[in-house]
């Protein structure tokens, strides 16, 4: 048990609301079939909106929830599959664009595609509890609308675009928060299942050989779910064997919103109940690594979720990695 808590969370959407009408007009992709196939409905896409300025105002709202000034994190974690450029890290730009002082904190990225707020989480709980920092700044930003495939219409449909953030402080003596559990495994005969093979030094953009589909998203729905769907319920059966928990005692689990059935199969065979289950998927889409605290901070902030209560994080990313976290809020 690391007794840490989440003192403050914040969201950013974009202001352009996306309607599967909308994109039946744009990719010919009946609406109906949109709905069914992915279970979203709307999801919004940025304009004038980047990645640092979505992460900069939801972290804003995060530390405002905190009641603390930026002047007070230590450490900055932007945890997102795709940083606003190359070099600098992400972080360091966001501690310039929220003023906050120079050499006052330290920041720094991670990428662990659709799980990377949990990650960082794990990571930032460890350092909290052992006091190397006193307030983490954890921040997801992505734009998936940029490089989604109109060739593959089920992954071209299901993302959206948002920023989401939590300040995490150390729990004062007697508050319940507490992070009890994370654990993660990763298995990488489904690397290939999720890619984008552009933006790296393999397929560098200065190449005469990286051609535009290159820096566009593949995923291979079906087959991701299929291998997921097998692994999945021995992993939550390691886990909870650690946690030492009953999954009838979870008051709340969030998902990543990968897609409807990835949601579905969480409550038709892994033990869980619909009540339990927070989903925004029908008007948010999958937002990537966005996905997990974007469902968290807005459930905090509609009452879905109250201090004391038990909180499990669950999902899936590239890789193929699983990922579960349970904490007291």
């Amino acid at each position: 048990m690391l007794p840490v808590k989440i003192a403050g969370s914040g969201w950013y959407l974009p202001e352009q609301r996306v309607t599967n009408a909308d994109l039946e007009e744009r990719l010919n992709i009946p609406a109906q079939w949109i709905a069914q196939a992915t279970g979203v409905y709307e999801r919004r896409y940025v304009t004038d909106e980047t990645t640092l300025s979505m992460a900069a105002a939801a972290s804003r709202m995060a530390l405002t929830n905190a009641g603390l000034g930026v002047e007070a994190l230590d450490a900055m974690i932007c945890a997102s599959t795709a940083p606003h450029q190359a070099i600098p890290c992400t972080a360091a730009l966001l501690q310039r664009e929220l003023d906050a002082p120079e050499g006052k904190s330290a920041c720094f990225d991670v990428n662990a595609t659709c799980l990377s707020f949990m990650v960082a989480l794990q990571m930032a709980a460890h350092m909290v509890a052992a006091g190397v920092y006193q307030n983490v700044l954890i921040c997801s930003s992505e734009v998936a609308s940029c490089s989604l495939n109109p060739n593959e219409k089920e992954s071209a449909v299901l993302f959206g675009d948002a920023a989401a953030a939590v300040v995490l402080t150390r729990s004062a003596e007697g508050e319940a928060s507490a992070l009890w559990h994370a654990h993660f495994e990763t298995y990488s005969s489904g690397a290939e299942l999720t890619e984008l093979l552009g933006g790296g030094t393999h397929r560098h953009p200065n190449q005469p050989t990286t051609t535009p589909e290159m820096n566009m998203f593949h995923m291979r729905g079906p087959a991701i779910f299929r291998q997921a769907a097998v692994l999945m319920g021995p992993f939550l059966d390691r886990f909870f064997a650690k946690l030492d928990w009953e999954r009838a005692e979870l008051d709340v689990i969030i998902p990543h919103q990968a897609s409807r059935h990835a949601i579905e199969q969480l409550s038709r065979r892994l033990g869980f109940t619909n009540d339990q289950l927070v989903m925004n998927l029908a008007q948010r889409g999958n937002c990537i690594s966005a996905s997990i605290p974007l469902a968290f901070a807005e459930s905090v902030a509609n009452g879905r979720i109250q201090r004391g209560q038990r909180v499990l994080l669950v999902g899936t990313g590239a890789g193929l990695t699983l990922g579960a976290l349970a904490l007291t809020y």
